[in-house]
């Protein structure tokens, strides 16, 4: 899935390139600046991603007193593991990083290459969420919808739960057994549409009517913190973590009991949101005083 994500990134990048994207009267994309700008931006991603995966969705501290297995596919008593856990915050936080670094390292204008990529990466990215609903993680809160679906790696419950029977016949499954996986939002499949495809149709919309360089990033990150914001709900919490912020206390995180119980994933979301807004607020002065100058 990354393969196919990184691939539909480029070509999308690509083709905004032989638009003309990123020409200037004294410049002209070449395919040499595409691949390192690339190379650089991924590298950094997959850092930014492991290392938040480790340091922020890890309760156990156990990457903090090993913090060189971060990086190391084998466990410490030599089992393989590969790379297990990428976090997108930090994956976005790294290939920000990466494309910084190398617009300046090569004088290149930072918005205007990231405008480009803001446009690129939702496409991309519905494939890293059809990866995690083919590896059945990530799922969703339970629910009584025709849609829901049961995943093997979902945590089953005990028939002799009253609300779980409850549930389970509402649901038309067997109650007979003592215990029952109850199915669940496929919330991958969720953010795959709305994260990925109809995020990238309205940047794609958006791409040649922007008023200022920096109005793409700022708006890729408002769109996507937005969309998975909301989708957080339907989304269920990771049980070592549950909520960061629970105005209802001892709420399950197998329903949605509550609005203002917030999981970590909302929260990061909404500080994209603030840094989207921030982004087209700075470029829109400093363009507005540009045109004045």
């Amino acid at each position: 899935m990354y393969v196919c994500a990184f691939a539909t990134a480029y070509f999308v990048f690509n083709r905004q390139v032989k638009e003309g994207a990123l020409n200037t009267p004294d410049y002209t994309c070449t395919d040499d600046d595409v691949y390192s700008f690339f190379a650089t931006g991924i590298l950094l991603l997959i850092v930014g991603a492991r290392i938040f995966s480790c340091l922020v969705y890890d309760s156990t501290g156990y990457y903090l007193t090993r913090p060189w297995l971060m990086f190391w596919p084998w466990d410490e008593y030599g089992n393989y593991t590969g790379l297990a856990g990428m976090s997108y915050h930090g994956g976005v936080i790294g290939g920000f990083a990466g494309m910084v670094l190398w617009c300046w390292k090569n004088k290149k204008p930072v918005f205007k290459w990231m405008d480009v990529m803001g446009v690129s990466i939702p496409l991309g990215y519905t494939f890293g969420r059809l990866g995690n609903f083919f590896n059945g993680e990530l799922f969703g809160r339970i629910t009584t919808k025709p849609w829901g679906m049961v995943f093997p790696a979902a945590t089953p419950f005990s028939v002799s739960i009253p609300w779980v029977k409850e549930f389970a016949e509402a649901c038309g499954m067997d109650v007979s057994t003592r215990m029952v996986n109850l199915p669940r939002h496929p919330s991958q499949l969720y953010e795959a549409l709305f994260e990925g495809i109809v995020l990238f149709l309205i940047l794609w919309f958006l791409r040649k009517k922007k008023p200022f360089d920096g109005f793409i990033s700022g708006m890729y990150f408002i769109g996507y913190g937005v969309f998975r914001f909301f989708i957080e709900y339907f989304r269920q919490p990771d049980e070592d973590l549950g909520f960061r912020i629970e105005k209802v206390k001892d709420a399950t995180i197998y329903t949605n009991t509550s609005l203002l119980n917030l999981s970590t994933g909302q929260i990061l979301c909404l500080l994209m949101i603030l840094a989207g807004l921030l982004i087209i607020l700075v470029q829109g002065i400093r363009s507005r005083k540009q045109r004045k100058a």
